[in-house]
């Protein structure tokens, strides 16, 4: 399976936002659903994940933090 790279510009106000993406990703991760790594920046506003998780998914995964997508694209 092809692996990715995904950017996303997403609004986290403080470190229970950026904490709460990462629990999610470190979950889809233990989970096996594609996910290598993740960053998560608070300071950027941005979460990087490679993988080979279907844009779709991971963008769902985000989503249900309740934290607001501006965008998000596929870098790679």
């Amino acid at each position: 399976m092809a692996t990715h790279t995904y950017k996303f510009d997403v609004k986290m106000t403080c470190g229970g936002c950026s904490g709460a993406i990462e629990r999610a990703l470190k979950k889809a991760n233990a989970d096996g659903l594609g996910v290598d790594t993740f960053d998560v920046s608070l300071e950027k506003q941005e979460v990087i994940v490679k993988g080979s998780i279907p844009y779709d998914a991971l963008l769902e995964k985000i989503k249900k933090t309740g934290k607001e997508v501006r965008s998000g694209q596929v870098v790679e």
